[in-house]
């Protein structure tokens, strides 16, 4: 587990595609194989710890566990970077987001945000209270400092809150401060005072949802099954339904679509709530596909 990687720093506008041609030109950019890290990304010291720390957890970049740490760009990462390098398009936005939610180990806030609690509406002391105690299940010793939290639940709503929403008029919506993933319209304030916020997780709009992103998800959490529970895909931990916040109706309608396309068949009769895969593609093959269609 790992709590506060991103030293206060969410994802950046440019940051991705800075961080990906950098790590292109100089695997080892990020060590100062390239020069002075700051001067060569144009970022503070912190900031290159953060996108470093990003890269990964996004599974954009890898490094080798022993030997020297240079980075280098993963195969989701080299398809992005080849379709579509500035993260323009909202299916890049949605498996950056699927990948840091689904990471546990890496982005423990953001997995525990999204798979384990549970909470339409919260405070950031309810984000507070469930995180402790999931981590005290898990491994007593390993619960963060109050600070850490706390500065894990900011990013978090940094991530998926555009500014203007948590500064008011305050923000400027260029503002590159702004994190890209603001997009997808995950979390929203409620209501509250500066000091009190109540936020609400949101209901994406189903057509902000490219299908073979989707299709690419379930494929990937299927493990190699041909036939899959309905109730696992809105349930389960890592699934569509829960990293995207998809309430049940939004996702039948999800699956129709991926079963008009030929995709996948969903079987609702004879008690039976289940869809099969009527493709063998893999999550990697149906991100390909994803973008050859935007290219064509």
């Amino acid at each position: 587990m790992k709590f506060r990687a991103h030293e206060t720093f969410h994802i950046r506008k440019g940051w991705l595609n800075k961080g990906l041609y950098n790590v292109i030109q100089e695997p080892g950019v990020f060590l100062g194989d390239a020069g002075n890290p700051m001067d060569v990304m144009g970022i503070g010291s912190n900031m290159v710890k953060s996108l470093r720390y990003w890269l990964q957890a996004a599974g954009l970049t890898e490094e080798p566990n022993h030997g020297k740490r240079t980075q280098t760009l993963t195969e989701l990462g080299q398809i992005i970077y080849d379709n579509d390098p500035f993260f323009e398009e909202i299916g890049s936005l949605w498996l950056v987001h699927y990948m840091i939610a689904s990471n546990e180990e890496d982005a423990t806030a953001w997995y525990l945000f999204f798979n384990e609690f549970d909470q339409t509406e919260f405070t950031e002391e309810d984000f507070y209270s469930r995180l402790r105690k999931y981590v005290k299940m898990i491994d007593p010793e390993k619960i963060p400092a109050d600070r850490a939290i706390y500065e894990d639940f900011r990013c978090v709503m940094g991530t998926y809150v555009k500014r203007t929403r948590s500064n008011g008029d305050k923000s400027d919506p260029e503002d590159n401060m702004e994190c890209p993933l603001t997009e997808l319209g995950l979390i929203d304030i409620v209501s509250g005072s500066a000091k009190n916020k109540y936020y609400r997780k949101i209901n994406p709009k189903i057509e902000n949802i490219p299908e073979l992103i989707a299709l690419a998800i379930i494929i990937k959490t299927a493990e190699g099954k041909n036939e899959i529970k309905i109730s696992s895909i809105l349930s389960d931990k890592n699934s569509l339904g829960k990293t995207l916040n998809l309430d049940t109706i939004t996702l039948i309608n999800l699956l129709y679509k991926l079963d008009n396309l030929g995709y996948l068949k969903v079987v609702r009769t004879a008690g039976l709530d289940i869809i099969k895969l009527s493709t063998d593609m893999s999550f990697t093959d149906c991100v390909r596909k994803y973008y050859e269609e935007l290219n064509a």
